[in-house]
């Protein structure tokens, strides 16, 4: 079966998960313009040779990699933007708010509403040149050693800073969600951290991918009692979202409205 796949779409499908990237079916079928049927056919032969996988709408590597934030902020954009768009609109005017590093959490920052009179945080580079480009809001930037994975500061001056603060409403990263295991990221630093701005912040907010019900990460930051809300994609498969609730999670979807008084 696996003989069947062209050896230049094949090629480019073990780089990418060499590169532990996950590959979403719908995406491929448009960049390759083939049928998603067709797509799914190559990534069952992948599996069946031990070289991805298989998850709902797609496939991950064996091992998932920890990838910089850099590699991140161009994928899946549409799908993270849809989550962006949900978290702005749970954020009130006024706010002293908190995004964390993270390339959906860095997708909320052209979408913010104008004249809100919002304060912003961040430890991410990235996000604080978008906050500063766009130029209406104090900016308050984390200081600290640069983690390049991360994208941002996650160590001890960081973790010092947020001690100090009294953030109103943050928006925590994740790089794997579990029923069982809460929510996790790679780097232990960043635990740390992401532990630190929950237990300083009023109201906790993560957004989550549907592959990242899927990923693993051997950090854990907190489970469902330590975040307000869980934002996840509008066609997170049924079993995923069961699970969830089950442990206790509040879902947001981008369609659902959400009154955070």
């Amino acid at each position: 079966m696996s003989n069947s796949l062209p050896l230049s779409r094949r090629d480019i499908i073990e780089a990418r998960l060499a590169e532990g990237r996950q590959i979403i079916a719908a995406s491929l079928a448009i960049e390759f313009n083939v049928s998603e049927d067709a797509v799914r056919r190559d990534l069952r032969a992948l599996a069946a040779e031990g070289k991805c996988r298989r998850v709902y709408g797609g496939a991950l590597p064996l091992l998932t990699l920890s990838q910089p934030i850099s590699a991140r902020i161009g994928q899946a954009s549409d799908r993270k933007k849809a989550l962006a768009r949900a978290a702005v609109s749970m954020i009130e005017p006024s706010e002293f708010v908190f995004l964390d590093s993270g390339s959906t959490n860095l997708a909320m920052v052209d979408l913010l509403p104008k004249n809100s009179e919002l304060t912003i945080a961040t430890n991410s580079i990235d996000i604080a040149s978008a906050v500063m480009k766009r130029g209406d809001f104090p900016l308050i930037m984390i200081g600290g050693a640069v983690n390049p994975i991360v994208g941002g500061s996650v160590d001890a001056m960081a973790v010092t800073a947020i001690e100090n603060m009294n953030i109103d409403r943050c928006f925590v990263g994740a790089c794997a969600v579990s029923a069982k295991n809460g929510i996790s990221v790679h780097e232990h630093a960043d635990a740390i951290f992401k532990r630190t701005l929950i237990k300083r912040s009023t109201s906790r907010i993560a957004m989550a991918t549907s592959e990242k019900f899927h990923e693993r990460a051997p950090h854990r930051i907190g489970g469902a009692t330590d975040i307000d809300w869980l934002i996840v994609e509008a066609d997170l498969p049924g079993g995923d979202e069961e699970a969830a609730v089950e442990a206790g999670f509040a879902l947001v979807k981008p369609n659902d409205i959400i009154s955070s008084s």
